[in-house]
């Protein structure tokens, strides 16, 4: 029996988040641990959260789950999978362990598909160097599927989005414009080689980027999810305490985002994004709509945001492309603050 996990779902991956605004006012309710073993916690909205074991290891920890953001189940499982591990990889992490979440129609779809969703992630998880040793699951429609990761990392060389810092220069590890492409595709307007490269970008680890960034001392970084290219630079530059300059028009796309987007095909959470930076960014008067509405695009399993000393940018850019990530660009800058947290121009 062929499944077509789209037809269950109207928002799947991390375009199904609620909105940044909303959260950051849920977030506000949420009281502080005290724990001085604990070095990084919800205070500044970060990738993933960081417990000292002692002088020489700390864990990162983290979860992530979604609906489908494809038809096939497997590369469903490895998709949901790449993304849960990145938010170690963005903090300078190795991952190590992992468990399943699971939420499945036991009654609406057939056994394969679990299982296939299942063997996705674990091949992904693998190929990271991580092992699934357990999970939860529960009767639920639509089906949901992510991982809780932990990693190892020393507690000195943690990577943070506080770690931006004025003179930085901004490096994208992957296009944007997945959450366009996927959203052309449940329209039946993108086309194929689109759909078959926004899935490979979202099948693609971000393990070269974290291996590059611990190897030239990288101290801030984040990876661009939910809540778009613009969204998560926000929220770096909220937490660094500085302004974020991008320049879209250095920004890569995948395909032919920019052309759906043209067409209309603008997904709802670019919208919810764009609602969340508008009162604290200041966006150029002559920006292309079509770009800044990219800006906002929700990205799943998105590629990493490096914020590098200026004098060793080209470098840094070098590695990454010669490791894989051969569409990397300098996409920005990072300059003391000025009136708002975020530039868009």
């Amino acid at each position: 029996m062929k499944v077509d996990l789209l037809q269950m779902v109207e928002n799947g991956g991390c375009s199904s988040k609620i909105s940044p605004k909303q959260l950051e006012e849920i977030l506000k309710l949420l009281p502080l641990p005290e724990d001085p073993n604990i070095l990084v916690d919800i205070d500044t909205h970060d990738d993933a959260g960081v417990y000292r074991v002692n002088d020489e290891l700390a864990l990162v920890l983290t979860t992530d789950f979604f609906p489908p953001v494809c038809s096939d189940p497997y590369e469903f499982g490895q998709i949901a999978a790449a993304n849960s591990i990145s938010d170690v990889y963005a903090m300078g992490g190795t991952p190590v362990v992992a468990l399943n979440i699971m939420m499945f129609p036991a009654d609406r779809l057939p056994m394969e598909a679990f299982a296939e969703i299942l063997k996705g992630g674990s091949d992904m998880a693998s190929d990271a160097g991580v092992r699934i040793i357990g999970g939860h699951t529960i009767d639920d429609y639509p089906p949901k599927y992510g991982l809780a990761v932990v990693g190892y990392i020393h507690p000195k060389k943690i990577i943070t989005n506080s770690g931006a810092v004025a003179g930085d220069s901004l490096i994208l590890t992957k296009p944007i414009g997945t959450g366009t492409i996927l959203a052309g595709q449940r329209l039946k307007i993108a086309e194929e080689r689109d759909i078959k490269e926004a899935l490979n970008l979202m099948k693609l680890l971000n393990r070269s980027g974290a291996e590059i960034m611990k190897k030239f001392g990288i101290k801030g970084a984040t990876d661009i999810t939910g809540f778009g290219l613009a969204g998560h630079a926000m929220k770096m530059a909220k937490a660094s305490a500085v302004t974020i300059t991008l320049n879209m028009k250095q920004v890569p796309l995948t395909g032919n985002a920019y052309r759906l987007t043209e067409e209309g095909c603008i997904p709802g959470a670019s919208f919810r994004n764009l609602d969340y930076i508008e009162t604290d960014s200041e966006i150029g008067t002559d920006l292309d709509y079509n770009l800044k509405m990219l800006a906002c695009d929700a990205q799943t399993s998105g590629g990493l945001l490096i914020s590098a000393p200026h004098t060793i940018e080209n470098e840094v850019l070098n590695e990454l492309r010669k490791s894989g990530l051969s569409l990397s660009a300098v996409v920005g800058k990072v300059t003391e603050f000025k009136a708002k947290s975020l530039i868009l121009t």
